[in-house]
């Protein structure tokens, strides 16, 4: 009997030891699958901005040739003029010229955009969910358009020295009076003559322009996939899922809404971005006017108005639109198709 007892005891033992092993083991695995899905979540974000901006990336320095061009001097008369012009004086680098530091700004930023998007879409409907009446609640278009504009905020803030420093080597040119050489050398020598809060000269114009520009490219792509999905007004859907091509078109729709109101922050962004720099008067200014000065957004809004028109507020928009059509569009379409190769359970549209 008493030894019935000593086996029953090492039994539960056993079963005691057995059983804790395998709760510390899922307790090893939780973090480590969590960890493992934020990076693959990362990685398909990363690899999304990077795809989308290279294949745009002659457009995207057209766009900002444009914006900055001496109003006095003009290179620069329209998309096809420049995008030739570019290609006879420079050649096939021309085109691409900044695009690497283009994309270490996007790679990133994309990865931290899509995984905020993500993030803050679960924590605003959660609290969304706190108020009595809303228990069942799903996210609608106007919580999608604020986690939208919060993830925008977060990926602007953290990679915007990069933007700054794209922005001064892509407006460079064969004859500009100084080169820099490349990211490094750009970053060290803004630091060195002009100081760390240089790096972030424009930063106000981008934030409040990213506020509606990513909002409304999460509020519009994930509403107007939701609303084919559920009521399929088209024909579109097939096995309750959206086309590639369905697809692309809806972030071609919502890129070109959110870019077309933000637009004129980003002019003023990149003037904002050239002061300080010696050599952008050769680049920026008219005669009479030898050095680019602005004292702030609003400054740099009023003189551009008074010394260019109203239209100054919207140069470079065709190239941009025909830029933000795909590039919006191919990296909406290849952020999923990328969690769906990895297996990231979660959809932004969840």
């Amino acid at each position: 009997m008493a030894s019935e007892d000593v086996k029953r005891s090492e039994s539960a033992a056993v079963s005691t030891i057995v059983n804790l092993a395998e709760e510390a083991r899922e307790g090893v695995k939780a973090p480590g699958y969590a960890v493992l899905s934020i990076c693959k979540s990362l990685f398909a974000g990363g690899v999304a901005g990077g795809v989308s901006r290279t294949a745009v990336a002659p457009l995207e320095r057209m766009k900002i040739l444009l914006q900055v061009q001496n109003p006095h001097n003009i290179k620069y008369s329209g998309t096809v003029q420049g995008l030739k012009y570019i290609w006879r004086t420079e050649g096939l680098r021309g085109l691409f010229k900044g695009n690497g530091t283009n994309c270490a700004r996007i790679v990133p930023n994309s990865a931290v955009k899509f995984f905020s998007y993500e993030q803050a879409s679960k924590g605003i409907l959660y609290l969304y969910r706190q108020q009595p009446g809303n228990e069942n609640a799903q996210l609608t278009p106007v919580l999608r358009l604020g986690a939208g504009a919060t993830a925008g905020i977060i990926a602007m803030s953290a990679t915007y020295p990069m933007d700054m420093v794209r922005g001064r080597l892509t407006v460079q040119t064969a004859n500009s009076p100084y080169q820099y050489r490349g990211i490094a050398h750009a970053l060290s020598t803004v630091l060195r003559e002009e100081g760390p809060r240089a790096l972030y000269r424009g930063w106000l114009p981008s934030v409040i322009g990213v506020v509606p520009y990513v909002g409304l490219n999460f509020a519009v792509y994930e509403s107007l996939k939701d609303w084919l999905v559920k009521d399929n007004p088209f024909g579109l859907v097939e096995n309750n899922e959206l086309t590639i091509i369905t697809r692309l078109s809806c972030g071609a729709i919502a890129g070109t809404v959110g870019q077309t109101i933000a637009y004129p922050l980003d002019v003023i962004r990149r003037r904002m971005q050239m002061v300080g720099w010696k050599d952008a008067s050769s680049v920026v200014t008219g005669e009479g006017r030898s050095k680019l000065e602005y004292n702030g957004m609003v400054d740099a809004f009023r003189k551009t108005v008074r010394h260019e028109g109203f239209g100054a507020l919207y140069k470079g928009l065709v190239p941009n639109s025909v830029k933000v059509v795909p590039s919006i569009a191919i990296a909406f379409v290849t952020y999923e198709m990328v969690k769906d190769v990895l297996g990231v359970e979660f959809k932004i549209s969840d």
